[in-house]
């Protein structure tokens, strides 16, 4: 059978483009539909204008910081328009990369939504169908309101970066790690948060130890978190929002965020038409190779709900490509995934958490909690963590956890180490760069003692 294409993308995110780019990089004749901005959630609506944020409301603080170490500042209002207008900016600088990318390796794009109509046959919104050999669904996650009275009156991670005037006082909804993030970005920025969560503790997931000393340094920078809380319901009130909690009490905010979670996009894709029924979670169901069901039809990033970080689309949308066209059948590797919360401060990943490896195996935790240099002049008691999960049998670290200031930056390396089944005596090899933070994890020499 002849098909117009090679490969069809539905989906311009990061998985979607990276895959186009690589099969077309080959010689395969590759078209992608987006209905929306090119670059998908990461690049426009997510982590990329997120992190931005999170620069901009550092700020604040590093001012309060400088002002201890000499320096003769006035701070001034956060001029919320200046910065949207830059950030809009930069994202459409962004968006133009992508297209450039795509265009320079003559992919096909279509600027509408495409649906499904058979195993090799997809329609797009304009009713022109195409044939291909292969389709990649890669058409990302969505975020999911609650299930409250007038909920429409809240607004969800999406809309933030089209806020057109800044809250003075925000309630965001949820304890993940996009809530505790824009809790610090939008406190940074001069907002009065509060943040609730229905659950014991936020950032249900990650270590303990890392989740109490973030909640604690939010809660002292002045973000009042509310845990074992739930929302009930929603209503206007002199241009302004009444919220109602679980406990009957109420308050009115200038808005509401909700950020409890998120969902593959997997609606109007036409999946029944090829048989393929979704998860549990609204995900497609694929094998390690990304394929589906149906052999021709295959799915990578947050649509399939496997690892939810981009990278990580990246990285299925290469073994994808390497599967079909270079024919050396490449399965997805996701463990040892590090991650990163862009909370303030921040917290690195990767491996086992204490509580998930001592239910496994017997293991040896060496943990370092401590003032960081750069506080010295600061007259507060905030705090940095390092801490590494050993297995007691084989001495091989099996997480590392970091809660500081660059956290990120060092579980990237860090996590190098990990993958390679590095052993606690290893890291103890390895001479301190001082004085450093990180020196810590190269330091600890006696596990702690739980009792």
């Amino acid at each position: 059978m002849k098909f117009d294409c090679d490969l069809f993308v539905i989906g311009g995110g990061s998985g979607g483009v990276r895959a186009a780019r690589v099969a077309a990089s080959m010689g395969y004749k590759v078209y992608i539909a987006e209905g929306d901005r090119m670059g998908g959630t990461c690049v426009i609506r997510g982590c990329v204008p997120k992190k931005l944020m999170v620069y901009a409301s550092k700020h604040s603080e590093n001012f309060k910081e400088a002002k201890k170490y000499g320096w003769n500042i006035s701070v001034r209002d956060f001029n919320w328009v200046g910065f949207q207008r830059k950030l809009d900016a930069e994202l459409d600088r962004l968006e133009f990369v992508y297209r450039k990318l795509l265009k320079n390796l003559e992919v096909k794009v279509f600027n509408e939504w495409a649906q499904i109509s058979d195993a090799h046959t997809v329609i797009l919104t304009s009713g022109k169908k195409i044939t291909s050999k292969f389709i990649l669904i890669a058409t990302g996650g969505e975020p999911v309101r609650p299930d409250i009275e007038n909920k429409n009156l809240g607004i969800v991670s999406d809309d933030v970066f089209g806020l057109e005037v800044l809250p003075k006082s925000l309630l965001i909804v949820g304890g993940g790690y996009i809530a505790s993030e824009f809790a610090g970005i939008f406190n940074g920025l001069g907002s009065n948060v509060t943040q609730i969560y229905r659950g014991d503790q936020i950032l249900r997931g990650f270590d303990n130890d890392a989740r109490d000393l973030i909640s604690d340094t939010m809660v002292a920078r002045g973000i009042k978190i509310n845990t074992k809380m739930d929302l009930l319901r929603l209503d206007k009130k002199n241009n302004r929002i009444k919220a109602t909690f679980n406990n009957q009490s109420s308050e009115v905010f200038d808005q509401i965020l909700f950020a409890t979670g998120r969902k593959p996009n997997t609606d109007n894709l036409g999946l029944e038409k090829v048989n393929i029924s979704l998860g549990v979670n609204n995900e497609i169901p694929v094998d390690k190779f990304s394929q589906t069901v149906v052999p021709s039809i295959f799915a990578v990033g947050d649509v399939t709900n496997r690892v939810n970080l981009t990278p990580v689309a990246i990285n299925e949308a290469v073994a994808f490509v390497k599967t079909i066209f270079s024919g050396v059948r490449t399965p997805v590797d996701h463990d040892l995934v590090p991650s990163a919360v862009f909370t303030q401060p921040e917290l690195g990943s990767i491996g086992l958490t204490e509580q998930i490896a001592k239910e496994r195996e017997p293991i040896l935790v060496f943990m370092s909690k401590f003032s960081p240099m750069q506080r010295s002049f600061v007259s507060d008691d905030e705090k940095v963590l390092m801490k590494l999960v050993v297995s007691e049998r084989t001495n091989v670290v099996i997480g590392c956890h970091i809660v500081a200031p660059d956290a990120a930056e060092m579980i990237q390396l860090a996590s190098i180490a990990i993958k390679m089944k590095a052993t606690k005596d290893q890291f103890d090899q390895i001479c301190a760069v001082h004085p450093t933070m990180a020196e810590e994890l190269v330091t600890m020499k006696t596990p702690i003692d739980r009792g």
